[in-house]
C-alpha cells in the first residue's frame, strides 16, 4: 500500500498567493515526479492550481500519512494532525 503524503504550501511566503521563484513549488514538483506515494497538495490562498489538484488544510492532514509543512500560512496552526503521523515541519507550524 503506497502512503498519503500531504504537502502543505506552494507559495513563496506565508499568507500570499504568489508562486513565482517559490522554493515550496520545486519541492513539490520534485516529490510528485519522483516518489512512489499519493500526493495530496494544500495551498489555502489558491482556489486552483494548472498542475495539481488542491486539497482543503483539513482534508489533507486527515488524510495523509506523512504531513510536510513547507510554508508558514496562519491556516496551518489550525490543523494539527492527528497522533501516529509522520509529521515534517520546515517552517515551524507546529512549535507552538
Amino acid at each position: 500500500m503506497r502512503p498519503v503524503v500531504a504537502l502543505m504550501g506552494l507559495s513563496f511566503k506565508p499568507d500570499i498567493d504568489g508562486l513565482r521563484e517559490s522554493p515550496a513549488m520545486k519541492i513539490v514538483s520534485a516529490i510528485v515526479s519522483d516518489v512512489e506515494a499519493d500526493i495530496l497538495v494544500s495551498e489555502p490562498n489558491l482556489a486552483s492550481h494548472p498542475l495539481f489538484t488542491l486539497t482543503t488544510c483539513g482534508e489533507a492532514c486527515r488524510s495523509a500519512d506523512i504531513v510536510v509543512f513547507l510554508v508558514g500560512h496562519r491556516e496551518f496552526l489550525l490543523f494539527r494532525p492527528e497522533e501516529g503521523k509522520v509529521v515534517l515541519d520546515f517552517c515551524g507550524v507546529t512549535q507552538g
